[in-house]
């Protein structure tokens, strides 16, 4: 018989990071809403989270990173928006952020979630933070629950 693992989505006495960029807070703060409404829905008391702003999404890895060589946190999620502009800029941005958020997951082996948003478009953005594509920090929490809870079963 094949051991399959699987994990629940309820997360009960787990700390958990939320590091948002305030570039693009318009976008940004809807998917930290989106991700507080998530976590608290599945579980999580308010006590047990903690939201970290930045200036924009290039930050977001170094905090990420001071905040998992803490071992405070059972996740870190990531909340930002890159949005396409008329030069290579977002693209650097969104690159560098993309790395450094992997990085840090593999380093320290603490669940840090990708819920960076890299759309061409305002109009993109504002559908992946709650309207027509649902909420994106929604989608980023629920990973987190679901990785916090899967590491436990193989520790």
């Amino acid at each position: 018989m094949i051991k399959t693992y699987k994990a629940d989505l309820v997360v009960k006495g787990k700390k958990i990071a939320l590091i948002c960029s305030r570039f693009n807070e318009f976008i940004t703060g809807k998917l930290l809403d989106g991700a507080i409404d998530t976590l608290t829905r599945h579980g999580a008391k308010e006590n047990e989270l903690e939201v970290f702003w930045v200036p924009g999404s290039f930050e977001i890895p170094y905090l990420a990173s001071k905040l998992a060589q803490k071992k405070k946190y059972d996740a870190i999620i990531c909340l930002g928006t890159v949005i396409k502009g008329d030069t290579s800029h977002w693209e650097h941005i969104a690159k560098e952020v993309t790395k450094g958020i992997a990085q840090i997951s593999l380093a320290t082996g603490i669940p840090v979630i990708y819920g960076i948003l890299t759309p061409d478009t305002l109009e993109q953005a504002i559908e992946r933070a709650g309207t027509k594509s649902g909420n994106k920090g929604r989608d980023a929490a629920l990973a987190a629950i679901e990785m916090v809870n899967l590491f436990g079963q193989i520790k």
